[in-house]
């Protein structure tokens, strides 16, 4: 199941995915993409796992979406209707997968990565992380989850504000707001991660995947209730001046100049 994009390793009954494009701080582009729309689903038959690690390369979690490749989607729209496919797929396969989900979140997770972030069961940030959804700086709809899991993990009042500003949140923010579990030092990162697979290792595998099972029913009527219209909505703001410009201005390291068209 590894890809360039993605690499699996499986040991003791936990599987650990990760990003890798570090150099990119592992921005999601098209491969990535992909392999993230089928892995949860290829790791999710397989009954010799007690839990599934994500995490990033480098120095970064996930910076969400590659800038080359948004470009290419205002070149060729057509094309963005894989894209908000696979998203969707993306989410409902995390929903629906049974194996619980450890988050290690080495550095920020932004975008696409704050929803991979928050689609986990458990999570640990590095202290030093931020984390938040700025689609709406690049000119886009929040329509790869953000805009459902922000508002029924935290609540709509700061939800609310953080999708219409873009603004991200530092790890204990997220941690006061009820997004991310547990925040340590970066060297504290892999012991407390590694605590917690060991736990989930040694617990009543199938009671713990059941339980899951059920506690996520609520979000993945949520899912099926938002991401159609949600992606629909992101392939409009992908037609308009405002996201090209915003692509453009970030291709430049500029600043965007909004036209509201």
């Amino acid at each position: 199941m590894s890809t360039p994009a993605i690499q699996i390793e499986v040991h003791d009954r936990i599987a650990r995915v990760t990003l890798n494009r570090p150099d990119s701080f592992n921005a999601v582009g098209g491969e990535m993409h992909k392999a993230l729309s089928r892995v949860f689903v290829d790791l999710g038959e397989r009954r010799d796992l007690s839990a599934i690690v994500l995490t990033g390369a480098g120095r970064a979690f996930c910076a969400g979406g590659d800038i080359e490749w948004m470009r290419e989607a205002v070149r060729e729209p057509e094309g963005f209707e894989i894209v908000t496919w696979e998203a969707k797929r993306i989410v409902y396969s995390m929903l629906d997968c049974e194996i619980p989900i450890i988050g290690r979140i080495n550095g920020d997770a932004v975008g696409l990565g704050a929803t991979l972030a928050l689609l986990c069961d458990i999570t640990v940030m590095d202290e030093k992380a931020r984390i938040g959804d700025p689609h709406v700086r690049v000119g886009l709809n929040a329509a790869d989850g953000g805009g459902f899991l922000w508002p029924a993990i935290i609540g709509y009042g700061k939800a609310r504000e953080l999708l219409l500003t873009g603004d991200l949140l530092s790890a204990a923010e997220a941690r006061a707001l009820g997004a991310i579990g547990h925040v340590v030092p970066a060297a504290e990162l892999d012991a407390k991660v590694d605590a917690i697979a060991a736990k989930l290792r040694g617990g009543a595998t199938k009671a713990i995947r059941w339980t899951k099972a059920g506690y996520t029913i609520p979000l993945r009527q949520l899912a099926h209730g938002h991401m159609d219209a949600g992606t629909a909505y992101e392939c409009l703001t992908n037609l308009t001046r405002d996201h090209a410009e915003a692509v453009e201005a970030f291709a430049a390291k500029r600043k965007p100049v909004f036209s509201g068209r």
